[in-house]
């Protein structure tokens, strides 16, 4: 019988093939999500600090694209100090922010005019090394670019969230592109649960790791971030990953 493979051991060799190449092998500590099944199979045991993430919606529609904006504020929101987001138009709803966990007054907008724009300041804003965690919404992210964050998020210890964002059909394309990300997302809203008296239960969503250096891609259902950016599973499903969904909709949905 297959046994899945060891997480630990992956990254264990991962640290080995980077040694011989030549690259820092220094261990990157982890931001936890506070949901074991997610935390067990992450290396590390959660998000690794010191590196750049991507996340984006399931779809091409708000509703998704506002999920995976939640889901990086919910990370944020659990690391210290201000943080840095740079868009290129404001946006943003600063009170959705707000409910899980990120409040206003710890964050630093920047409007920039372009995408180039943005990516100057994310790159900025990641070489910092005194912000708590660093986001921007691009609809593009080459190798060479992501190349140039990751390597300024592992000299500052920063934690930096690429939000795809795109406007346009054709662009939806670049999010299957590889990029030097050490963790890329997937978030796509599920219904609520239904409560037994009229109202909206909370929000819950699939969060898809579509790729992680380490670790295999999975998918997990989870209530949305609670007022202090935390995950929660449901409380009506094991506690355990769904397993990996072969890509059944195309990065745009």
């Amino acid at each position: 019988m297959a046994h899945p493979p060891d997480s630990a051991l992956i990254a264990d060799l991962r640290e080995r093939i980077e040694l011989l190449e030549g690259r820092s092998t220094s261990k990157r500590e982890a931001l936890p999500f506070g949901v074991e099944t997610i935390d067990r199979h992450l290396p590390g045991g959660g998000l690794a600090m010191g590196a750049l993430h991507e996340v984006a919606g399931g779809g091409n529609g708000a509703v998704d694209g506002a999920a995976a904006a939640l889901f990086a504020a919910g990370v944020v929101a659990r690391t210290k100090g201000k943080v840095l987001w740079c868009v290129t138009r404001q946006d943003l709803f600063a009170p959705a922010i707000a409910q899980v966990g990120l409040s206003p007054g710890r964050v630093i907008y920047v409007e920039a005019g372009d995408e180039k724009a943005v990516l100057e300041a994310f790159e900025e804003g990641m070489r910092h090394g005194g912000l708590g965690g660093i986001v921007a919404e691009v609809a593009k992210l080459s190798m060479t670019a992501s190349r140039r964050l990751q390597l300024a998020a592992e000299s500052s210890g920063a934690i930096g969230i690429a939000i795809r964002r795109w406007r346009r059909h054709t662009e939806a394309a670049d999010f299957g592109q590889p990029t030097a990300a050490v963790t890329r997302w997937r978030v796509s809203t599920l219904p609520s649960r239904r409560l037994p008296v009229p109202g909206v239960g909370r929000p819950r969503w699939l969060v898809e790791l579509m790729r992680c250096r380490g670790a295999e891609a999975a998918d997990f259902e989870v209530e949305a971030c609670d007022a202090k950016g935390r995950l929660s599973v449901f409380s009506d499903l094991p506690d355990r990953p769904v397993p990996a969904r072969a890509w059944k909709r195309s990065a745009a949905g």
